[in-house]
């Protein structure tokens, strides 16, 4: 239930400050100055449950878009959930899911996603992305490499492997002959909408149960659905 003092703790200024990343062209499309897409929508449904305007704080990079929100820049950010970033951010249950796949050279010996964690590879990311940080904890014998794109590291650098999110990866196969998706995806990317830890447990809550409602009455398909975007699909309901 929303209250007067909900609404001023989730919008301390007057203003939702929404952080929105524009280089996830999955969630958010367009230019600083008039952004697009799923997480746009999102935080306008948010400000206006609350009551309050929205200001869109846009960003090119994840990284950036969690330490506005993280040093107080921001009221509220659209990000992958992982667990380095919980410490600083509490989570919805997420709204959209998004697969992280790797691409490789035809010429290469790896034949599917299991195959990558060997001894010689590299392993291209985008520095600070979702598939960074889970790449980076989960990978034991390969290396990461970091860049402005998974995707431009692994071609500039010759590297063996670059990872990104499914469909700029898929359009760059179908751009550039000589290469190839290796499947299956490594990871489901959790989207989720979030807010400072500091938050109390009533806020938290607030925004779990919009998520939620925004989901099951189709807000969220909708958003994905104008946007163009057919790479993400909405998350199950939470348990």
């Amino acid at each position: 239930m929303l209250t007067h003092d909900l609404a001023h703790e989730l919008a301390p200024t007057g203003s939702l400050r929404a952080s929105i990343n524009l280089g996830n062209p999955v969630l958010a499309q367009g230019t600083p100055d008039d952004p697009a897409g799923v997480t746009v929508d999102l935080a306008r449904a948010l400000g206006a449950r609350l009551g309050v305007p929205v200001e869109l704080l846009c960003f090119d990079a994840a990284r950036d878009s969690f330490a506005a929100v993280e040093d107080g820049r921001a009221d509220v950010c659209f990000l992958a959930v992982d667990p380095a970033r919980a410490e600083a951010i509490a989570f919805s249950a997420p709204y959209a899911v998004i697969e992280g796949v790797f691409v490789v050279a035809d010429g290469s010996p790896l034949a599917t996603a299991d195959d990558v964690d060997r001894p010689g590879v590299r392993v291209g990311v985008k520095k600070g992305s979702a598939y960074d940080l889970h790449l980076t904890r989960t990978l034991t014998q390969a290396e990461v490499v970091r860049g402005s794109e998974g995707t431009t590291v692994f071609l500039d650098e010759g590297l063996e492997v670059g990872a990104g999110i499914r469909q700029p990866v898929t359009d760059l196969v179908a751009a550039r002959p000589g290469l190839r998706v290796l499947e299956p995806h490594f990871m489901e990317i959790r989207q989720a909408v979030g807010i400072p830890r500091s938050r109390s447990d009533a806020a938290v809550a607030f925004v779990h149960d919009l998520v939620e409602e925004l989901k099951a009455d189709g807000f969220v398909a909708d958003a994905l659905t104008r946007s163009g975007r057919t790479d993400a699909s909405v998350a199950p309901p939470a348990d």
